[in-house]
């Protein structure tokens, strides 16, 4: 099975940057697909993006589209989340998952929060 490990959480200001690394060991085509969820206390996990290992198409949530970026590096394994001018909304704990190519449709309809391999999870703190 995959094992993730997340990188690059923190606190910052509001309309700052933090990239987010997560690298995988161990991955297989049931992972073909690598994301990021996150979640705040009291609420349901929330979709944020995705990238296809096989394509390299990539999915965003509405909420971060043209703010956030995803990417990978193939030789590392590893997927970034670039988030550019946070804001205080973006505050939550970001989970990496990782899942077969399929995953990608239930993410995007934020129905992918039972499916997967999940990381640890980091927090992310944007303060006004």
């Amino acid at each position: 099975q995959v094992q993730l490990v997340e990188t690059g959480g923190g606190s910052v200001q509001a309309g700052a940057s933090l990239r987010l690394s997560c690298a995988a060991s161990g991955r297989t085509s049931s992972s073909d697909a690598m994301g990021w969820y996150r979640k705040v206390l009291g609420k349901e996990h929330e979709f944020v993006a995705a990238i296809s290992w096989i394509n390299s198409n990539t999915y965003f949530a509405d909420s971060v589209k043209g703010r956030f970026t995803i990417s990978k590096d193939s030789a590392k394994n590893t997927v970034y989340l670039q988030m550019n001018n946070l804001k205080p909304e973006d505050t939550a704990v970001y989970y990496c998952v990782a899942g077969p190519e399929g995953w990608i449709t239930l993410a995007t309809l934020d129905l992918g929060a039972d499916f997967g391999s999940w990381g640890q999870g980091m927090q992310v703190t944007v303060s006004s």
